[in-house]
């Protein structure tokens, strides 16, 4: 996968009231995603494009898309990250 494939599986980060807590207390961030993605796929595309590892990731779709709740390390990954892409 290069980086063209990647940014095109993750759309852009999903930035709600909730999706803050989740970054301080359970060391997630939402992104969204393409339909077609799958967990492996997303995986991939969050090390390529972010330059971390996450150690989990759970999937749900809404009416806004198909949602990528990615787990991090610790709270300061998930931090240091959102700050990174502008989420905080």
């Amino acid at each position: 996968m290069n980086i063209e494939e990647a940014s095109h599986i993750i759309l852009k980060p999903y930035i709600t009231e909730k999706t803050f807590a989740l970054v301080e207390n359970q060391s997630r961030i939402c992104f969204l995603v393409r339909e077609e993605a799958t967990k492996p796929k997303i995986m991939e595309a969050i090390k390529l494009l972010y330059k971390e590892d996450p150690i989990g990731l759970n999937i749900c779709r809404t009416v806004y898309g198909k949602k990528a709740f990615v787990k991090f390390q610790t709270v300061e990954k998930a931090r240091d990250l959102a700050t990174k892409i502008g989420m905080l």
